[in-house]
């Protein structure tokens, strides 16, 4: 499913060097409309990079003296160039609009506004006009994105944005709440919480362990389970009253020094108990009729767990949970996932102490328990979870053991959205350099696919085909095993997906290769270069080329990996008397088009999903959806619709899949896919770390799951190492035989479907 808040575009990092504006600025209009500059250089107020593709420009203006232009080639540095504004919003409203205009000049890729709002814990808000971008020549045209104002956002970021290459020039802007400028908004009126007001452990949390006994161990493990259950459920939690974070902090010293577990339960109950009374509810929350998962409360029944009175207390806050909002956890609205942007990030704890360990642990642990779709999927005890990683983060004190203790704990989601994104750097392989190669796990072997770099060039000692064994004497399938704990997939095939885009990574200089080519014994020293030397590989297995060709007068092609929206009347008209058209999705779609091209593939309403969403006045609860169909439009395709996937057909390609799969009579041809879809939900882990989760669930709508299990193809077919050697696509001939039958011969098969 697309994501709320695509990965490649969160593109607010790249932070104005000026001061922000506040909301009363008399300055702002002048800067919105370029008109501070005062010569030649990067646009005056703005920040955004890279550097060398940001200019002020007074020769092509919209108004004023002044506007910005963004201008990028084939060499300019990073995938995108952005313009950058940042302001608090300390402004009330319901709805932010972002207006501008933008002038391109042969744009190949796409240009637009952005805006994006982030509360505590990062984005809670985001839009790039991705899926309507402005691409080749056009004149001074007025765009805008509109965003609702959420109220958990503390902070705007805004601009215009370059992907690809080409020019675009942005003038006069204007920044508006609710149709009127920010400078006449309200001021907000926010109500400050315990987690704006105490700071007691800002500076770290005073524990100091390198290990735990067995005891402590148990009883940090009631601990976590107690305290996560407090936070979504007791009402002076989840109201703010309390910084739920350094509450944890509180009570560890009295858990860690209990000499048994008695004594653990004796601090706990005393802990619940200095919160103060639960109050009866009104009203009191209720198990929805259209439940698809409930959740796992009968451990706080389990008086062996935790005596009578530890259990009879927790049992009163449960009964008298209401209906009220949390402070910790939202439903995102329109979607349904959890929203985490309240979690604090601690990112002055570059190195966190052993409270911080534990606490990441708990926060994991519980949003899992609590607000993870497909808990009842990870095929792990998870209380054994919470067990077995406590003496392991306390032990992991220096930055990079911690990062890979929660890599390891991710990983035991099994979900592919799910991974430490911006701490992978401490998973193997570690180097600087790369093997100029792509790679893919077929035959259950390590098979080169293509080189990254010319022949004659370094790398040309491998040749597509290549069986790779072992590097510099490593053999893979002991990296391999070596290696799952720490990489974290839904499946099978989409690990070794991505152990195969990471193997070739290593120190720089020559590399030993051993493995087969052709069957025979290879044993060469293949050179690693440095990523500049050495890009990584294409994440697609389509075709290379047009978007949308056809391979022969009686099948149409098209590939989503370029697709736009606002192309889908062309591509039809294109499509149109074909007997079959071949929809690639081993790659992840450039727009969403699943309703712009779904409804041209059907001829009566067909649902193809429904999805489930959190209830969180019932943390742990999951209600099923109203199934959603794809209407009728014409022009109706009349061929057969054959879709394409692999284990790189992911997130929205899955379910752009389920969609397509709704046409009479379609097929999907392939092979597993990544078996991640929902959109996500981000939150933080104490450090500064970043990680996700498919935040809703999605099914089909007899109400077979898609995670872990992915896109089942109708027809199984893999590429051979054979095929590789040969240039062959046999995923796509296996296609064109469904469609075209014994009408056309092996060898032209075979030749139309040519890599």
């Amino acid at each position: 499913m697309k994501s709320a808040i695509p990965l490649g575009f969160l593109v607010a990092l790249l932070l104005p060097a000026s001061l922000a504006f506040g909301s009363a600025s008399g300055n702002l209009e002048q800067v919105l409309r370029f008109e501070t500059q005062e010569g030649k250089g990067k646009p005056a107020g703005w920040g955004g990079g890279p550097a060398s593709t940001l200019f002020a420009d007074s020769r092509t203006v919209h108004g004023g003296r002044w506007s910005a232009r963004m201008e990028r080639n084939e060499e300019s540095e990073s995938r995108f160039s952005a313009l950058t504004q940042i302001m608090p919003i300390d402004f009330g409203g319901g709805t932010l609009t972002l207006r501008g205009y933008l002038k391109t000049d042969s744009v190949e890729g796409f240009a637009g506004l952005w805006m994006r709002e982030d509360g505590t814990a990062g984005p809670v808000e985001f839009d790039n006009m991705r899926d309507r971008g402005i691409t080749g020549t056009t004149g001074w045209v007025r765009y805008e994105v509109t965003l609702p104002l959420n109220p958990r956002a503390r902070t705007l970021f805004f601009g215009a944005l370059l992907s690809g290459t080409g020019t675009v020039w942005a003038d006069d802007f204007e920044l508006l709440v609710d149709g009127a400028p920010v400078a006449e908004a309200p001021e907000a009126t926010r109500l400050l919480t315990a987690l704006d007001t105490d700071h007691e452990f800002d500076g770290g949390s005073g524990i100091t362990l390198t290990s735990l006994t067995p005891v402590q161990t148990g009883n940090l493990a009631v601990l976590g389970r107690v305290w996560g259950f407090l936070k979504y459920h007791h009402p002076k939690v989840t109201s703010g009253e309390v910084n739920w974070d350094y509450e944890l902090f509180r009570v560890l010293p009295a858990v860690l020094e209990a000499g048994d577990r008695e004594a653990a339960k004796t601090v706990l109950l005393a802990w619940i108990r200095r919160l103060g009374p639960v109050p009866d509810c009104e009203p009191c929350a209720q198990l929805s009729d259209s439940l698809q998962l409930g959740p796992d409360m009968g451990w706080i029944h389990d008086i062996d767990l935790l005596g009578a009175d530890l259990s009879a207390a927790l049992a009163r806050v449960y009964r008298n949970r209401t209906l009220a909002s949390q402070i910790y956890a939202a439903a995102t609205p329109g979607v349904g996932n959890v929203d985490l942007s309240n979690e604090n990030a601690y990112p002055s704890q570059a190195s966190p102490d052993a409270g911080y360990r534990i606490l990441a642990l708990f926060r994991y642990w519980s949003i899992i328990r609590y607000w993870f779709p497909y808990r009842d999927l990870i095929g792990t005890h998870w209380d054994e979870v919470l067990t077995e990683f406590l003496p392991r983060l306390v032990a992991a004190r220096e930055p990079g053991a911690y990062r890979r203790e929660l890599i390891a704990l991710i990983a035991r989601v099994h979900d592919t959205h799910a991974n430490l994104w911006n701490g992978l750097d401490a998973r193997p392989p570690r180097g600087d350099c790369r093997l100029p190669v792509a790679l893919r796990f077929l035959e259950g072997k390590a098979v080169v696919t293509g080189l990254t770099t010319p022949p004659g060039q370094a790398g040309a000692a491998l040749r597509p085909g290549d069986v790779i064994l072992s590097l510099d004497g490593a053999p893979v399938d002991s990296l391999v095993q070596a290696w799952t704990p720490l990489y974290a997939a839904s499946n099978i095939p989409t690990r070794l997906r991505d152990m195969a885009r990471t193997l070739p990574v290593g120190p720089c200089g020559e590399c030993l290769v051993r493995g087969t080519r052709e069957g025979e014994p290879l044993e060469v020293g293949a050179e690693r270069v440095s990523l500049a030397e050495a890009p990584q590989p294409s994440a697609t297995h389509d075709l290379p080329g047009p978007v949308f060709r056809k391979l022969s007068p009686d099948v149409a092609y098209l590939k989503l990996s370029g697709v736009r929206a606002a192309d889908v009347g062309s591509y039809l008209r294109r499509a149109a008397g074909t007997k079959g058209w071949v929809l690639d999705l081993r790659n992840y779609p450039s727009e969403f088009v699943v309703f712009a091209l779904g409804r041209h593939l059907v001829r009566e309403p067909t649902s193809f999903v429904t999805f489930t969403h959190v209830d969180t006045s019932n943390p742990g609860a999951f209600v099923w959806g109203v199934p959603l169909a794809l209407e009728p439009e014409a022009p109706l395709y009349s061929g057969r619709v054959v879709i394409l996937v692999d284990e790189v057909t992911q997130s929205s390609a899955e379910y752009t899949a389920m969609a397509f799969r709704a046409a009479p009579g379609a097929l999907v041809v392939g092979s597993t896919t990544a078996g991640a879809d929902g959109n996500v939900s981000r939150f933080p882990l104490p450090g500064g770390l970043e990680t996700m989760i498919s935040g809703i669930g999605v099914f089909y709508p007899d109400g077979r799951p898609t995670q872990r299990v992915g896109i089942v193809p109708d027809i199984e077919v893999h590429p051979t190492i054979q095929g590789i050697r040969e240039g062959r696509d046999e995923v796509l001939e296996e296609a064109l035989r469904q469609i075209l039958g014994d009408s056309v011969p092996e060898t032209q098969i075979r030749e139309m479907a040519k890599r």
